[in-house]
């Protein structure tokens, strides 16, 4: 089973991100999937995390991800070193920053700068899932593109596929 944990803000989009990355396995690749948010009673701008879990059998365990193939970090203010040991082994933090971290299992990627360009804000659930399955291959970049149509509004569904394609052409070969 592969179980991917993102983390973000409340208002960031971690829970919607969640339920794409569900939606491109379970609808559209004949897999099992299982997504679901964890949160307290805050709301906007308090921590949330948010879990996928995928199989190619039935998720009989609906807990939260004690450890993680993928830790998505939307919001760099919410990376903490502690992150690390909640990876399984040869697991990969995907972080939102301009900055480079020296570490082999940190993929660094800028999601702020595409998101204000593609969507016109700094929401950068989208720019991460599509960091996440370009370097993971967890779904196919199809699938995504048809998970995105179907699980957002028309009106912005069709520059978050546009931030997504632009993705898969900057991180090909980059990361893991």
């Amino acid at each position: 089973m592969t179980e991917v944990t993102f983390l973000g803000r409340g208002g960031q989009g971690a829970f919607t991100t969640s339920r794409i990355l569900g939606a491109a396995a379970s609808l559209y690749e004949n897999k099992f999937a299982l997504s679901f948010p964890s949160f307290g009673p805050e709301r906007r701008g308090a921590p949330v995390f948010a879990y996928t879990k995928i199989d190619t059998v039935p998720i009989r365990n609906r807990s939260q991800c004690e450890y993680s193939d993928y830790i998505v970090v939307l919001d760099e203010s919410l990376y903490d070193e502690n992150l690390h040991k909640k990876l399984k082994p040869h697991g990969k933090i995907i972080l939102n920053t301009p900055k480079e971290k020296s570490s082999p299992d940190i993929i660094c990627f800028d999601a702020t700068k595409v998101a204000q360009e593609y969507l016109g804000t700094a929401i950068t659930n989208t720019a991460m899932l599509s960091v996440l399955v370009a370097n993971t291959g967890l779904v196919s970049k199809d699938s995504l593109l048809a998970a995105i149509k179907y699980d957002m509004p028309l009106r912005i569904a069709s520059k978050n596929q546009k931030l997504a394609q632009y993705i898969f052409t900057l991180t090909k070969g980059v990361g893991l």
